[in-house]
């Protein structure tokens, strides 16, 4: 059997209607497959981890993947996925976002989870537009550009997905393309075992809505503009204009997940007699809490 085909066979869950949900093109089916790389990659078992969606055609995603799956409201997905980290750390928890999901109705949650710096992965595919409400202007809709509610264009600069989280706080952050599926498996792998909050923005064709509005010739011609108008962070030059991929934050600080734990054995310890091994300093007692911080964040590792 194909190794495709035994993915497919692995992690897809076939009591669910096929073909999918998505149009002809869309390259969120490309972006699904490179999840599902990722996680075979890291053998990760498939109860240790959660996807967590919101609405739209992101959103779909969770139900066709055999992992515990959460298909929750529109722009709250990761209110639910702080509560699922922080009830059991150990969890590999994705929270699965598209533009306007993440940026618009989630924004808030969306800024206040990379301040947290709580450790979920968060997959933003932003296909510059509301794909399956009707095609209106989303918050990362390029000036100028078509939409269902911005026939001659929009008026509004859009919001940086990677300056936002970056600002905000978030641990790693990385784009990504469906065109550069390879790479994107990269990046989702660094994302998903990286401490704290996770951010992997994935630029994704969308030819049905954005598309037609736009006056691409078609499918292909979109993934013709992924390929010309991206260039790697590294060989950037200062004065190019075309879309820097690549990873453009990679901190190590622990996610509040970590820090939690670290301060709940402080709480428990206090006035107990001090075991031999710890020691009273507070600046020697810094890689205890490391090491509680490491502990749990290769936990996955050691279940293989």
């Amino acid at each position: 059997m194909a190794e495709v085909t035994q993915l497919i066979h692995d992690y897809l869950r076939h009591n669910k209607k096929f073909p999918h949900v998505f149009c002809p093109g869309c390259g969120h089916g490309i972006i699904l497959g490179s999840l599902i790389r990722s996680v075979h990659a890291l053998q990760l078992p498939k109860d240790d981890v959660v996807i967590v969606a919101g609405i739209g055609c992101s959103g779909r995603m969770a139900v066709y993947v055999d992992f515990n799956t959460v298909h929750t409201t529109h722009g709250r997905a990761l209110t639910f996925a702080t509560g699922i980290k922080m009830a059991n750390p150990k969890l590999k928890v994705i929270c699965v976002m598209g533009d306007g999901d993440a940026l618009s109705i989630g924004g808030n949650h969306l800024i206040h989870a990379a301040r947290r710096n709580i450790g979920v992965t968060a997959l933003i595919l932003n296909n510059y537009i509301y794909g399956m409400t009707g095609g209106q202007c989303s918050p990362a809709t390029p000036f100028g550009d078509n939409s269902m509610t911005t026939p001659h264009g929009s008026l509004e600069q859009p919001f940086d997905t990677v300056d936002l989280v970056t600002a905000a706080g978030a641990n790693y952050v990385a784009r990504g393309t469906s065109f550069h599926a390879r790479m994107l498996d990269g990046l989702i792998m660094d994302a998903i075992m990286h401490p704290g909050f996770s951010v992997v923005e994935a630029l994704s064709p969308c030819p049905t809505q954005y598309g037609r509005k736009n006056k691409f010739k078609g499918t292909v011609s979109m993934y013709e503009w992924l390929k010309k108008n991206t260039v790697k962070l590294e060989n950037r030059k200062e004065d190019d204009t075309r879309i820097p991929i690549g990873v453009f934050r990679n901190d190590n600080r622990p996610g509040l997940e970590e820090r939690y734990a670290s301060l709940k054995q402080r709480i428990m310890h206090k006035g107990q007699p001090e075991p031999k091994e710890q020691v009273s300093s507070k600046a020697e007692a810094e890689p205890i809490v490391e090491g509680v911080a490491e502990k749990l964040v290769d936990a996955p590792k050691e279940q293989k």
